[in-house]
Order: structure tokens, then sequence, then C-alpha cells
């Protein structure tokens, strides 16, 4: 019974050795973007935001003073 044990834990330690491999491996391909290529982005998700949020601040601006006039 211990050895069953033993080769459980040998096998559970082969397959996470063989996991932590693997994610090396793939880490190994990851290609990072370029300084440059990188705030183009950050500005890009920076402007969107932006708009969405100035778009939605108008709409709750617009519905609140709808729902004001109504209740009125």
């Amino acid at each position: 019974m211990a050895n069953e044990a033993t080769t459980r834990r040998l096998g559970l330690m082969d397959g996470v050795r063989q996991y932590l491999l693997e994610v090396q491996n793939e880490a190994r391909k990851i290609t990072w973007p370029s300084r440059k290529e990188a705030v183009a982005g950050a500005i890009g998700v920076i402007v969107i935001c932006s708009i969405v949020m100035i778009f939605l601040a108008t709409v709750d601006l617009g519905l609140s003073s709808l729902l004001r006039w109504v209740l009125e």
C-alpha cells in the first residue's frame, strides 16, 4: 500500500514537472510588443474608454432628467 502511494506521488510529481516544462516552452514563444506598440495600444484604450464614459454619462443625465420630469 505504501508503494502505491509513493508511485502515485511520483506520478503526480512527473505530471507537475511535465506541465511546468511545457509552460516554460510556451513562454519562450511569446513575442512582446514594442514600446511604441504598447503606448499606442494604451492610448487607444484610454480614448475608447473616454468616449464610452462620455456617452454613458450623457445617457444617464438625459434619463435622470426625463425621470425627474415624469415624476413631477
